[in-house]
């Protein structure tokens, strides 16, 4: 299927994994859809590299505890944002920017009963609609890479957070530009606007106002685990065309080949960061 991407929403509205392709899974792995727990969705609604360990690493590193309030930016279909919730006692609101996925997290949230505890509203992480000094800590999972505009994302996370407060995200980073044809080509098949070295994203932090950024280099790690969801895509690929559900356009699928290969010989990495509002 040939798609034109113009916006990252246009990318997430195709995208393979969505809300109806995991209902039907679990649908015919279950025989029926009633009785959903939180803890049922977490194989199938973890759309990030690594799945609920790295989720732990980031709380980990937010200092996540029982009764804080935590924004998810770029939340998707709120799988972490469930996660965090059920894990860790907090309560959460994810920032999500395509519509089709503000609906499908909540449809995900209603069945598993925790309306109460999350809640993936539709907004822009250059904007967010939040208050002021409003959370304990934002979060955010392989997303900032879709943004325009890093720094305004990290001032918006910045402006939201308690004194105290924690930021913690993965991100994509790169050594150096990629060239023409890798931008288009990733541009094209997964809406990749703005990618930043580990030291670019560092002293944006620190410009905003956070104290003391710190970074990970995950780029090992996602080597490997790259490879497999590369696998996993394929596969799934078709069981949502089965399930007559966004199956992905031609160009993701291309275009994620080659980003596995950058992954590998080191053109693209990966940074764990943290910060903290003083």
């Amino acid at each position: 299927m040939t798609v034109t991407i113009r916006t990252a929403v246009d990318f997430y509205e195709r995208h393979p994994i969505s809300a109806q392709i995991i209902l039907s899974k679990l649908e015919t792995q279950r025989g029926t859809l009633e009785g959903l727990k939180p803890e049922d969705l977490f194989a199938h609604d973890q759309d990030h590299y690594g799945g609920l360990a790295v989720n732990d690493t980031l709380a980990e590193r937010a200092e996540l505890r029982q009764g804080l309030k935590v924004a998810d930016f770029c939340a998707g279909l709120g799988g972490p944002a469930r996660y965090y919730a059920h894990r860790y006692g907090v309560d959460v609101t994810g920032i999500e920017l395509t519509p089709a996925r503000v609906a499908g997290a909540a449809e995900l949230t209603r069945r598993v009963g925790m309306q109460d505890r999350v809640r993936v509203i539709e907004g822009d992480v250059m904007a967010v609609p939040l208050a002021d000094q409003s959370q304990d800590a934002v979060l955010s999972q392989e997303a900032f890479l879709h943004v325009p505009d890093h720094r305004r994302t990290f001032a918006e996370a910045f402006r939201i957070l308690k004194s105290g407060g924690r930021f913690a995200f993965t991100n994509w980073t790169v050594p150096q530009p990629l060239n023409d044809v890798d931008r288009k080509l990733i541009w094209d098949g997964m809406a990749v606007q703005t990618l930043h070295s580990k030291g670019e994203q560092l002293a944006m932090l620190s410009d905003v106002g956070f104290s003391a950024p710190a970074v990970d280099d995950v780029s090992a790690e996602w080597a490997v685990i790259l490879k497999e969801r590369l696998a996993m895509y394929q596969k799934l690929r078709g069981e949502a065309q089965d399930a007559a559900a966004p199956a992905g356009h031609d160009a993701f699928y291309e275009s994620y080949v080659r980003f596995v290969e950058l992954v590998q010989t080191g053109g693209i990495g990966g940074g764990r960061f943290w910060a903290i509002k003083p």
